[in-house]
């Protein structure tokens, strides 16, 4: 089975939810080579980061991104299951921090999000920089393969 569902409960940017959709398709299907997967990818809004933060992670405030795993990565089973929630807010902040735009901070999150229900864990030092190789070399790719500042959905005139 291969669902994913994109769910935008945010207003802080106008996002192309079907570029969104392709370039996410694009990283577990020809680049990760996922056989199965149920995926949803939240786009929310710090305030609703900070509630989902607060009530299963017991932290307070917001984060830019929140991952649940419900698969079970069995050798028999390949399924990736899970859901993935990102603040925009964080999102351009971050980018603001980091010298690097928004867009291409949201698709950090969706690469990021996906390599923790592939099983990296960012816990400890050494997994961590395992995680942000693999992170930056996946991010990498889809900006060849995409044009990420597309991802701002223009305002109809």
């Amino acid at each position: 089975m291969t669902q994913l569902c994109l769910r935008n409960r945010q207003r802080t940017r106008k996002i192309d939810l079907r570029l969104l959709r392709k370039i996410t398709l694009g990283l577990l299907k020809e680049i990760l080579r996922e056989p199965q997967f149920e995926l949803g990818i939240h786009l929310v809004a710090a305030k609703e980061m900070a509630m989902v933060n607060e009530n299963f992670l017991h932290h307070r405030g917001s984060t830019d991104v929140i991952t649940f795993d419900y698969g079970q990565r069995a050798a028999s089973m390949h399924l990736l299951h899970g859901e993935i929630f990102i603040s925009i807010d964080d999102a351009v902040s971050q980018a603001k921090e980091f010298r690097a735009t928004w867009q291409s901070e949201l698709i950090r999150y969706v690469v990021h999000g996906i390599l923790h229900l592939k099983g990296f864990d960012d816990l400890l030092p050494s997994a961590r920089h395992k995680m942000k190789r693999e992170e930056n070399r996946l991010l990498t790719e889809l900006s060849r393969r995409f044009t990420l500042s597309k991802l701002q959905r223009k305002l109809k005139k």
